[in-house]
C-alpha cells in the first residue's frame, strides 16, 4: 500500500519529472501554449480578463481557481498592485493575491508586464505546480498538504502566516498533534504556541523544510488510519504511533537505510 509518506518521497525525490509528466498532459500543453502565445500582446488589466483563457490560466496557476467569477475583486487587486501600503491586495491576509499582482504587475510596470518572465514561464512553472498539486490530492489530500505547504512556507515570516491560510493551518495543526478545535482558541494564543513549538525562520532551509514535511505525512497518515491507531491502543499507546516511528517504516518500504 502507498502511503502518504511514500507517495510524497516519491514526488519530490525528482520533482522536475514530475512536474514535466504533467506539462506533457495534452490539456496542460494545450492551455499553456495558448497562455504563452497570447500573454505578451497584453498590454492592460482590461485587456487580460477580456481573455477568459488567459484569466482562468493565470487565476489557476496562483491557487485561486475558485475566484474566477469574483471579477471586479480581481481587478481591484490588478489595478492597484501591491507597491502602496493602502493597495487592496495588502490589505488581504491571503498570499496569493499579492502573488498575482508579482506575476501581472500592470500597476507597476504598465504595458510592459506581461512581457517580464514573472508573468510569462513565471505563470506556467506555477500552473504546472498547481497542476500537479490538484492531482495527487485527488489520491491524498495529505501529500497536496505537503508540497503546499512546502511551496508556500518560504515566504511566511510569522505565526500568523500561518493561521490565515487554512492549508497552512492545517498541516500546522497536524505538526503540533493538536485537534482542529485549536483553530477555534484566541488567536494570540494559537500564534504564541505556534512560536514556541516551531522554528519558522528554518522554513527558509530547504533540507529542514523537508524534514519536516516528512514529519507531517507520517503523522498525517497515523491520523487518518484507524487500524494504526487501534493497533496502538493495545499497547497503550495514548498520543499515536511517534512520527520517528513512522518514517523509519516508510523508509524500508522505499528501500532506505
Amino acid at each position: 500500500m502507498t502511503t502518504t509518506f511514500t507517495s510524497y518521497k516519491q514526488i519530490t525525490s525528482d520533482l522536475t519529472s514530475s512536474l514535466k509528466r504533467v506539462q506533457e498532459q495534452p490539456d496542460v500543453a494545450r492551455e499553456t501554449a495558448y497562455y504563452m502565445s497570447k500573454i505578451g500582446s497584453v498590454k492592460t488589466v482590461d485587456e487580460f480578463m477580456a481573455d477568459s483563457r488567459l484569466y482562468n490560466y493565470a487565476l489557476k496557476a496562483h491557487g485561486l481557481e475558485d475566484m474566477s467569477y469574483a471579477k471586479a475583486f480581481i481587478r481591484k487587486v490588478l489595478t492597484e498592485g501591491n507597491e502602496k501600503d493602502d493597495a487592496f491586495a495588502k490589505k488581504l491576509s491571503d498570499s496569493r493575491y499579492s502573488d498575482l499582482v508579482n506575476s501581472l504587475n500592470f500597476a507597476k510596470f504598465g504595458t510592459a508586464a506581461t512581457a517580464k518572465d514573472s508573468a510569462q514561464t513565471g505563470v506556467t512553472a506555477k500552473f504546472s505546480r498547481q497542476t500537479l498539486e490538484e492531482e495527487v490530492g485527488e489520491d491524498d489530500s495529505g501529500v497536496r498538504l505537503a508540497l503546499y505547504f512546502e511551496r508556500m512556507a518560504p515566504s511566511i515570516t510569522s505565526p500568523f502566516g500561518l493561521l490565515a491560510d487554512e492549508a497552512l493551518a492545517q498541516v500546522t495543526r497536524t505538526l503540533l498533534q493538536v485537534p482542529d478545535e485549536f483553530a477555534a482558541a484566541d488567536i494570540d494564543a494559537q500564534a504564541d504556541h505556534i512560536k514556541e513549538k516551531i522554528d519558522i525562520s528554518s522554513f527558509k532551509d530547504p533540507k529542514k523544510l523537508s524534514k519536516l514535511m516528512e514529519r507531517f505525512t507520517a503523522l498525517w497518515e497515523a491520523q487518518k488510519d484507524p487500524a494504526a491507531s487501534d493497533t496502538l491502543k493495545l499497547f497503550g499507546g495514548s498520543s499515536g504511533i511517534s512520527a520517528d516511528l513512522l518514517l523509519s517504516i516508510n523508509n524500508l518500504k522505499l528501500g532506505g537505510r
